[in-house]
């Protein structure tokens, strides 16, 4: 319980430090920011080995009849995350060491990593709803600072701002869901809750629409259509931070909070319809997105949006166990891809694949890890992605008509995840170099290329996990996680066609994009069916026009109003002002004169009695 307790203590303790710190120090900022990482990891681990299953909590604050308490609540899958995001904040803080090397705002940017981390841990361990949601709102804050750090880069700012809003609209529901919660069962103690709701106590009514509420902060946090949009544009932060966001942290959140309170899920049939829908089109949409986009990073982010839908999709089918192992195999993977992008990146001073090609030769690590890494993200056997999300096929079918659906777009995303993957592979690491960098790349240091070597690990092996029996019980199954079935035939020939059909396009021109075949489609992907747009259009500019409205109506109605009266009563006491500004002869006659004035109305008055 100890280890639990300090799991989130530990990267907020780093982050104290670190904030405190002066802002151009170097060497103490990143011993701290490692080091806590490192503690984290160790603490994790330590969970993970010893299997125990514990729940404690201390009441902290009694408000009426809610209670609030303090505590943790683990368990092996719970132990199994934490060391995923252990493993992915270590990775990224040493990577960061080098690939921030010039940056004067290293020691803030690490402090904010370690807070970043602690709030995802907390999310991890809470077990308490208010708990939970204090972590949950962190990382929406330490997502904009992290986002934005390169003031640089003017869109740097905006990408921030569109995660913070975005993420914020669905967290609305999320808080008011909790808030549905405690009042209903009188504690937001999750163990509670989730008796409640198992026991039927809360009542369908209660169960579905406080589970609806929760979709809304999973769809902000996970990237679900459609408040996905954010997810793409945050590429414009550091690509550490891109790793750190993609893989184990904020946008695995929304799906680790789901299978956490998922028999509150289980009282609301309607709630996992909702989300089956919803993920059936988020991973086809990514995948599509995926393929027309020419910056690395955004095939990468496109991708995890579609990666999550395949998480959303178990989930919907009722299989918590099988969505946590596409997110322990996912974060493995996705970590790596982002920073082999990274090293490409930074050898050739872009992120445009139009500009690489032939770099395999000069970055062998990179290639080779790299190559590991979208392996796993097509689905490539023995690669991690290939058994979880093989198994996910696998558990949607037959899950009545929103399995079937996932089943449908699962498969069809596949297809298409295979396409892209192999596109940017081929773009990136073949053929002839398109501009001067590219013809002369270099590995990176190795603080950037170890934890990229040391990712490309789980990325091939991870998976082979799930043909364990302990594993699948870790993560709340029966028994082993997977199996070999007809979804595997399926998955294994729509990987052979769709990396197929894209070597063969790129083999015909390899100085062209393959990209290309899309045709009228392609601006259509690229602008992921201008849903930006149309969100713009509906959301943004009518809520522009009426601040509009409101700071005008503020300006000349409330501030005119005030500004008025102020003006009016200067004008006043400037007339009185004057009007007692006289010569002494001048107002000794208008006293004298008042004074009979007072006399004669006093004598009047006298004579009338």
């Amino acid at each position: 319980m100890i280890a639990a307790a300090l799991l989130p203590l530990v990267p907020f303790a780093a982050a104290l430090v670190g904030l405190l710190l002066p802002r151009r120090s170097r060497t103490v900022p990143a011993i701290v920011a490692v080091g806590g990482a490192a503690v984290a990891l160790g603490l994790a681990i330590a969970l993970a080995t010893g299997g125990d299953t514990f729940d404690k909590a201390r009441r902290l604050a009694d408000f009426g009849d809610l209670s609030v308490s303090v505590g943790v609540r683990v368990n092996p899958a719970a132990a199994l995350v934490a060391v995923a995001v252990g493993v992915v904040a270590l990775a990224v803080q040493l990577y960061s060491v080098a690939y921030l090397a010039e940056d004067e705002r290293y020691a803030p940017y690490a402090a904010q990593v370690s807070l970043f981390t602690a709030a995802m841990l907390l999310v991890v361990v809470a077990g308490d709803l208010v708990e939970l949601l204090v972590g949950w709102e962190v990382m929406g804050i330490c997502s904009y600072l992290l986002i934005g750090h390169d003031r640089r880069l003017p869109e740097a700012p905006r990408a921030a701002v569109k995660a913070f809003l975005v993420t914020r609209f669905g967290d609305v529901g999320f808080l008011l869901g909790i808030a549905l919660l405690g009042y209903r069962t009188g504690t937001f103690r999750i163990a509670d809750v989730l008796g409640a709701a198992s026991n039927g106590k809360l009542g369908a009514a209660t169960a579905t629409t406080a589970a609806i509420l929760l979709l809304a902060g999973v769809a902000g946090k996970s990237a679900q259509f459609p408040l996905h949009t954010w997810l793409p544009d945050a590429m414009a932060g550091p690509t550490p931070i891109s790793a750190l966001i993609h893989a184990a942290t904020m946008v695995a959140a929304g799906v680790y909070v789901v299978a956490r309170m998922f028999p509150l899920y289980q009282a609301a049939p309607a709630a996992l319809q909702t989300l089956g829908v919803l993920a059936a089109i988020t991973m086809l949409l990514g995948a599509l997105a995926a393929t027309a986009q020419d910056d690395i990073k955004r095939v990468l982010a496109w991708s995890t949006v579609s990666q999550l839908g395949y998480m959303t999709g178990a989930l919907a089918s009722g299989e918590p166990p099988v969505a946590l192992f596409h997110l322990l195999t996912h974060a493995a993977f996705k970590a790596l891809l982002f920073l082999a992008a990274g090293s490409v990146i930074h050898a050739v001073g872009t992120n445009s694949m139009s500009a690489m090609g032939g770099l395999r030769r000069g970055m062998p690590v990179t290639f080779w890890s790299m190559t590991f890494g979208l392996a796993a993200l097509a689905g490539v056997p023995p690669f991690a992605g290939f058994w979880s999300k093989d198994e996910i096929l696998a558990v949607a079918r037959g899950h009545g008509w929103t399995g079937w659906l996932v089943w449908t777009s699962g498969v069809l995303t596949a297809l298409v995840t295979a396409w892209y993957a192999t596109r940017l592979w081929l773009r990136t690491f073949f053929g002839e170099p398109r501009t001067e960098p590219a013809g002369h790349p270099h590995e990176p240091r190795w603080e950037m290329l170890s934890p990229i070597v040391a990712l490309a690990v789980p990325s091939a092996v991870l998976g082979l996990a799930g043909l364990s029996v302990g594993f699948g019980r870790r993560l709340g199954a029966p028994g082993r996680l997977v199996g070999f079935g007809p979804d595997t035939l399926v998955a294994l020939a729509v990987l052979a066609l769709g990396a197929a059909g894209a070597w063969l396009v790129w083999r015909r021109a390899p100085a062209a994009d393959p990209a290309r075949v899309l045709g009228r489609a392609r601006p259509v992907f690229a602008g992921a069916f201008y849903l930006d747009a149309v969100q713009d259009a509906l959301v943004v500019r009518p809520m522009t026009a009426l601040a509009a409205i409101v700071r005008n109506g503020d300006e000349s109605l409330v501030d005119g109003a005030v500004e008025a009266t102020g003006r009016d009563v200067n004008l006043l006491g400037g007339l009185l002002g004057r009007a007692h500004r006289a010569a002494l002869p001048r107002a000794a006659v208008a006293v004298l004169g008042g004074a009979v004035l007072f006399g004669v109305i006093a004598a009047v008055l006298e004579a009338t009695r």
